[in-house]
Order: structure tokens, then sequence, then C-alpha cells
């Protein structure tokens, strides 16, 4: 999925998702909302879908509110020896309406979960180097700066009473990466926030200005959720130096407090890049010299352009960084100008392993691997580039001979093996299957350590082995935690049907207790991007499970414009939004109702968000409208002419084949304000959008309620003034 889009999936920090697209292209907080007015107005928001008749649900169903409480876990990081991993996990209580977070070890043969420490300030711990019991984290609070933060040093063996502070931080800083040097020196990297002179920004310490006028003159003022100033997002390094304590005492790390900002001393260079750019975006070579990072190009205007290059800096900022594969590289790629990602070192740092596309307008083109030799200005390799499938993360092998990609691969996110000598025609082989996968890491016996998740289940992890495939669960969330522990992979099962052009793939997610002898209305689910998927994956958003478990069976398909069933099917929706696949979920939802004598299509409802929201504005004033009882759009452009106030414009003028002034019709093919469709109105429809969104602005959902409302059909408006896009 692409880093950035109308609909991106941006999961909590504690259920990261390795692969961004979409991370990351965030299906919204439908489901959450709907739970905020349900708390707040003491009654459904789906008030509107009362005309559906009594929904009888299970005892044992999963409900909003559990869905929300349950227990959420990042990945499992295993130490050195592959004995156990540390995970995070993070709760929150309709009691108390805070959050709580504690660590915990996970013993990888017994799958016994010890809590290591309670404390919320402690995140991003991490193994200390080659021990199995060191331990690195950052302090979410500082004793001497206001708004700063600090590293932490401790142990397994006694968490509370090992830990000392080895480095003060400025501000809040994050990101935390590390590498021993030939010395014992930890040389580290964390990123934040820069002023324009390289300083690292701390909001805590920054005087209130008097005037909050803002003024620009240049395109691109504002960005998914955020008005941009002259700030811009920066990777700083530092060291902690191994000193003794004394005589016979442990040896300790400590640190001087000096930072380099590594990205500021090229103009116009960022990383990792916002909202959703992250550690991903960045690496540091084994030795602790050499720094990798992405940044959108610095001489284009970024509000036109996905260009993006890998830049290699040394890390203690000697030299200024450079481009390796910059429109001025000897080694760049021909023809190859679109988003760089993922840069990695090899295990000896020798090779540089990154993604890139190749258009330089279009987020969700085809990522492909290169590998760039270190020693070496003008060698780049492309490693399967006939490949028909987009990886999303990328690592090495420990003997650097192989590269294990995290791919979108038929809705699902499956670890594929890729020799790092393989030519254009090579095609990896997957060797983990179902769910999606989160986060892998190498074990010492060549296995992988692999926290994923699935319709059923918000966290497993498993070891996985190339040629093997899946070697052991060591755990389940379904298995512990009460309000799973009636799910399982029976809940859900996938169907192909005949779509406009190809056979399109679905879910379909049963409640529980599902009695296939009895009939259930339908949820007709439409996902987002609209160069995105429907996974086998959970999600404390658009979460297939809690839907269904409210009575209904949940319908998901992947028409025209889906990723992870090849280019074509995702290519074939630009400038075509309201066409093909407008037609694939038509003929789903003849499918459904000419197959499945369990779905009463009669009682159904359809639900959308972003390009999803779109197309249920688009199916109001088309005939598929009509086969609904009650319409869901969550953020989802309405009038065609004012697409042209987002703030990527290259979204729109990849998708729409042009600028505003020269293609104009593009933009007004599809329009569901035109007067045609509105005319057709004429089902209950619940409208959802929220202030902070400046993807599509919450004028396009006020303009389709106020539309609706004119036309007397029965409709809801759900805003948030805090909320954003996802």
């Amino acid at each position: 999925m692409p880093t950035s889009s109308l609909c991106v999936w941006s999961p909590s920090t504690y259920i990261s998702v390795t692969v961004r697209r979409a991370a990351r292209l965030v299906l919204c907080t439908f489901l959450l909302s709907c739970v905020a007015a349900y708390l707040i107005d003491n009654m459904r928001v789906f008030q509107l879908t009362t005309a559906l008749g009594s929904i009888i649900v299970s005892a044992t169903a999963l409900t909003p509110e559990q869905l929300i409480a349950a227990p959420r876990r990042s990945d499992a990081i295993p130490n050195p020896s592959g004995e156990v991993a540390l995970f995070s996990t993070s709760e929150y209580s309709f009691e108390t309406h805070a959050t709580s977070s504690w660590w915990s070890l996970l013993d990888l043969e017994t799958g016994k979960v010890t809590q290591l420490t309670n404390d919320s300030n402690v995140s991003e711990l991490t193994w200390l180097g080659s021990t199995d019991s060191g331990l690195l984290y950052i302090n979410g609070t500082n004793a001497e700066i206001p708004g700063g933060t600090e590293i932490w040093v401790s142990d397994t063996s006694d968490f509370v009473n090992s830990a000392y502070k080895a480095a003060s931080l400025p501000a809040p800083l994050s990101g935390l990466k590390t590498a021993i040097t030939k010395s014992g020196d930890i040389n580290f990297l964390v990123y934040g926030e820069s002023w324009p002179n390289g300083t690292a920004y701390n909001k805590e310490l920054v005087a209130t200005p008097l005037s909050s006028a803002r003024i620009h003159d240049s395109i691109y003022v504002r960005h998914w959720d955020t008005w941009l100033t002259t700030r811009f997002n920066a990777i700083f390094s530092g060291t902690l130096k191994k000193k003794r304590a004394g005589p016979g005492a442990t040896s300790a790390y400590t640190s001087n407090g000096s930072l380099k900002n590594l990205v500021a001393g090229v103009k116009n260079l960022e990383s990792p890049y916002p909202p959703f750019g992250d550690a991903s975006d960045y690496d540091i070579s084994s030795d602790g010299k050499l720094v990798a990072f992405k940044s959108k190009a610095p001489e284009l205007p970024r509000a036109n352009h996905t260009a993006s290059y890998i830049y290699l800096v040394p890390h203690d900022g000697s030299n200024k960084a450079v481009a390796i594969n910059g429109p001025d590289s000897p080694g760049t790629p021909k023809d190859i100008k679109g988003d760089s990602s993922s840069p990695v070192f090899s295990p000896d740092g020798r090779h540089l392993a990154y993604l890139q596309m190749e258009d330089i307008s279009y987020e969700s083109d085809r990522r492909t691997v290169y590998v760039h030799t270190i020693d070496s200005k003008d060698t780049i390799r492309t490693l399967a580039k006939n490949w028909d499938r987009s990886p999303g993360a990328i690592k090495w092998t420990a003997d650097g001979k192989n590269l294990v990609l995290n791919t979108e691969d038929s809705a699902r996110s499956r670890l594929f093996l890729l020799p790092a000598d393989a030519g254009n025609d090579f095609k990896p082989k997957n060797f983990t299957d179902g769910g999606s996968v989160a986060a892998y890491y190498g074990l010492p016996s060549g296995e992988y350590l692999v926290s994923s998740s699935a319709i059923h289940t918000s966290r497993t992890v498993y070891t996985a082995k190339p040629g093997e495939g899946v070697t052991g669960v060591v755990f389940s969330a379904n298995e512990v935690d009460p309000a799973l522990k009636n799910l399982g992979p029976s809940d859900a099962d996938e169907f192909y049907y005949k779509g406009n052009w190809t056979d399109i793939h679905s879910w379909i997610v049963y409640p529980s207790g599902f009695d296939k002898s009895k009939t259930y209305p339908l949820l007709f689910y439409i996902h987002g991007g609209p160069q995105g998927s429907w996974g086998d994956s959970w999600s404390t958003r658009w979460n297939y499970k809690v839907f269904a478990d409210q009575g209904y069976v949940v319908v998901a398909p992947n028409p025209t414009g889906s990723t992870g069933f090849g280019d074509k099917l995702t290519d074939e929706i630009a400038n075509n939004w309201g066409s093909y696949p407008y037609d694939d979920l038509v003929k789903c939802w003849e499918h459904v109702r000419d197959n499945f004598d369990f779905i009463d299509t009669s009682r159904g409802v359809a639900a959308g968000a972003s390009y999803g929201g779109f197309m249920i504005n688009w199916i109001q004033g088309n005939p598929l409208g009509r086969e609904f009882k009650a319409l869901a759009s969550h953020d989802g452009t309405f009038v065609a002419d004012a697409k042209v106030s987002t703030e990527e414009l290259w979204f729109m003028e990849h998708e729409f084949n042009g600028t505003f002034w020269d293609n104009r019709e593009n933009y007004r093919r599809f329009d569901p304000s035109a007067p045609e469709h509105i005319k057709q109105f004429a089902t209950p429809q619940l409208v959802i959008h929220s202030d902070l969104d400046y993807r599509l602005p919450i004028s396009e959902g006020l303009a389709l309620f106020n539309i609706l409302q004119e036309r007397g059909v029965p409709s809801r408006l759900l805003s948030f003034p805090d909320e954003n896009h996802w």
C-alpha cells in the first residue's frame, strides 16, 4: 500500500504494520466514530438502519467496546540468542477512560509471557548490541529539560534497579536505532522536528507567538492534518561512550548530550517524511559509520511529485548527505524517478538495498528492489524487476546472500525470499501464507520470528523458515484475550467472482454463532485508496468481525484498483473511478444475491471511507444505491471540482490524467454531485467527516449532507473537530 493516499492504513503505535503503503493507507476511524457517538448520544449512530428489523446478536459476539478495550501488542523483538522476545502492550479502560501500557518478555520456547515493566514512560525498548539481557530504551520524560526525552540502559534480570540514564535529549525525539562501534561505543540515531537552523524543536520551550497569522508564497501549505511551517523532520546522530565505573565495576554508557543533525546540511531535505514516515525511513550500518535515509526530492515541488531519493551520510556528520539515486548520481537507473523507501544495509555494510517506484507522480506504482554497492559510486543493481508484486519492507539474511521481503499478495501480506544476485525474471517464493505480516526478525536458527495479524486475531507470533514455511506458533491473541477467545479461522472465507473485466476477490466474514440455515442482513464493505485492499488482517478501525458480530454477514470485495493482485488490477482504476470499480461492486452484490442463501441482500447496508466514501456517494446516485436500506460514507469526495482543494496535487493529477484546467472533464466524469445523480438520491445515509481532514476537506461532507437534507433523504451528519482523515 502507498505511504500516502486518499485513504491510508495507519495502525496504532502498538499495532505496527511494516508494510507501509498504508501502512499504511488508513481506512479511517468509522468504527471509533460510531462508538464515540453512541457513548455521547446514548443511541446507535446506525439508527438509520432500524428499518432492517431486529437482529439477534450472539452472546459470544465481539462488541465495539470489547474491540477498543482489547490489548494491543507491538511486534515481538527477539534477543540475539533467540530465546526470548520483547513486546509492548497497551489497553484502554472504559472505566477510567485512560490507556495503560507495559512491556513484557515472551519465552519463544514455551510461549510464557512475563511482565518486564509497567512504566508508561518506557518506549522503544530494544536489545543492547549482542547481549541477551542488556536493554536500551527511550524515556518519555526528561528530568532537566521540559519536553525533552532521555536514553536509558537497563537489564532484563532486574529492570528497575539496574536502569540508569545514559543520555539527555533536548526534545521529544524517537525512532531509536543503534550500532556497536569497533571501540565498543554505541552510535545511535533518533528523529524529531528541527528548526531551520538545524537544532531540535521542543514545543515546551517555545514562546506563544503574538499573532496566529500564516503566510505562504509557494504551493503546499498544509499536509494531511497539519499546516506546514519552516520546521522539518530530521535525523539526529549521537554516541554513547562505553566507560568503566571503577575497579571491578561493570561497563557503563554515557553521552555528553551533543547531537548532529544529518539532514540539515542539504537544503530542503527531510527525513522521515511526515506524516507516516518513521524509523524505517533510515538505517545505520553495522559498524556505526554510515547512515542511509530517504528524503523527498529537494529540487522538486512536493505537491506535484512523489520523487524521493536515498542519501548516504557519515554518522558523525563530517560530510554532507549525498543521494545515491538522484538525477545527478552516476549510478541512478535510467527512467526510475518515483518514490524511494526502506533503505537497509547488508550485514557486512558493503551493500545497501532499497525499494523504488518508477513513476514520478504515482503513489501506488509497483516498488522494485535495488542494491547499491557502497564503495562504488555507479553500481546499482535491479532485482526481480519483472515480478508483478510490490514489496513493502526488506531485510537481509544474516549471511548477506538473500533478502526477505514483506509483500502484499492476494489479500495477505507474506514473506518472500529473494537472492541478492537474482535476475530480472526471478519470481520470489513466499514462505508464509495466511494473515498479514507486521514485522519479522532473523533468528540464529535461520528462522524468522514473525509478528502477524489476521481477521480472527489481533496478534500472532510464530516462526517461519524459507523453504519450510511456518515452523511453530508461539503466541496468539485469540487464545489469551477474553474478548477474542471465540474467534478463529472459520470466522472468514473468501471467494472469486466475474468482475467487469477479470476475476475479483472478496472476503466474507460471519457473525458469531453463524448458522448457514438462517439468513442474515448484508454489510457491504468498500475499501479506500483507491489503490488499496481488504486483507487478512486485524484493524481497530474497520474491523470486519466486530461489524459482523452485530448480526451481519460482511462482504468485503477487492475490485479494480485493489493492490496485491498485480499491476493491471491496481492501475486500471486511474481515470475510471466510477466505471470498472462500480461495475465490479454491482457484480459482487449480484453474485452474493444469487449464490449465498444465508445472506438477505434486501436488508443490506453499504459503508466505505475515503475512496470508499466517494464510492458510497456515487452508489447513492446510481441504481445500486436503491438495493440498500442505508449507506454510510466517511471522508469521501462529493463535488468533482472540489478535488483541487487537496494538498498532494500529484495524486489527483495522476488519477485524472492531467491538470484541473486542461483536463477538467476527467475530474467531472464521475461526479456524485452532478444533477442527474443527485436526483436519484433516496437511500438513508450517514455522513461522517472531520475538521482536520485536509486531504478531503470537511466542506465535502457538509455539501453532501446539505444536498441529502434538501432532497428530503433521511440523513445524519457526524463530525469531529479534532480528528483528521484517518
